[in-house]
């Protein structure tokens, strides 16, 4: 199976390349829906209930913070866990290729500084 193609953890990529590497075009796709990057630089201070999320990134709706939620978690990045109750509580954890993102928010942030 060539990179590009579907491994089954991840989407297919919408948008294919030649000329550049298609772990970095996976990597684009992500990053490139609103929100996903700001769920997983959040998600950085530890697990967080819904509730929590939603209030640390105060402009989202329910509905785009549930989609990304599963989006993420589908893709491996985020981990949903079930603590049994009562109450039941859900919260919402980085795996550890979700913590890779670490590095990637500070060269983002560094390149960003060149820019505003």
């Amino acid at each position: 199976m060539d990179d590009h193609e579907n491994d089954g953890r991840r989407a297919p990529m919408k948008r294919y390349c030649g000329t550049l590497c298609p772990k970095f075009q996976v990597a684009m796709d992500i990053l490139a829906k609103p929100w996903n990057g700001l769920i997983i630089a959040t998600l950085e201070e530890g697990p967080l209930r819904f509730s929590e999320l939603a209030e640390r990134l105060e402009s989202i709706g329910d509905r785009m913070l549930s989609a990304r939620l599963k989006e993420l978690e589908a893709r491996g990045l985020v981990s949903r866990r079930v603590h049994a109750g009562p109450p039941v509580r859900v919260d919402y954890t980085l795996t550890e290729t979700g913590h890779g993102f670490k590095q990637v928010a500070a060269a983002i942030t560094t390149w960003g500084d060149g820019l505003v």
